[in-house]
């Protein structure tokens, strides 16, 4: 199973310099891609984020209130109809125990951020064997667990 990162959808849904690559990846999928609560929240603040950025100085992002509004709407439906993404739950538990593994193990010397490690501990409890997203830092986390990059 594929667990994508936010850095991933983003790309995925609003034109962004790794958008091309994403779709692309998209078809390897075969299936549903799972969406955690962590996900979901951060994928509205992503593309509020994206707006901001476009305000403020990001020259090769261009999104309005406007699109960041109906790509979270398209997003949501696709995954509320079961269309290449699905909700699904992660035991905080199970995520709080790898987390505090991954950190104690890693970030000292690779300098991880509690985001990239989140969604690692959360691929590695829902049996994920890839791990999809465009940020180096969260792809070399991935890797160290043995999961497969794009």
């Amino acid at each position: 199973m594929i667990y994508a990162d936010t850095n991933f959808y983003t790309n995925l849904l609003v034109d962004m310099p790794d958008s091309q690559e994403a779709q692309q990846l998209i078809p390897e999928a075969k299936g549903i891609l799972p969406v955690t609560w962590l996900l979901r929240l951060e994928i509205v603040n992503a593309f509020q984020r994206c707006v901001y950025l476009s305000h403020h100085g990001a020259q090769l992002l261009r999104v309005s209130p406007e699109l960041a509004t109906a790509v979270t709407g398209h997003f949501f439906e696709q995954m509320d109809l079961g269309i290449r993404f699905r909700r699904c739950q992660v035991s905080e538990q199970q995520v709080e125990r790898i987390f505090m593994d991954l950190s104690h193990r890693h970030t000292a010397r690779e300098g991880f951020r509690t985001y990239d490690i989140l969604h690692v501990a959360s691929a590695l409890v829902l049996g994920c064997d890839t791990f999809w997203s465009f940020d180096a830092k969260a792809k070399k986390l991935a890797r160290l667990e043995g999961l497969r990059v794009n």
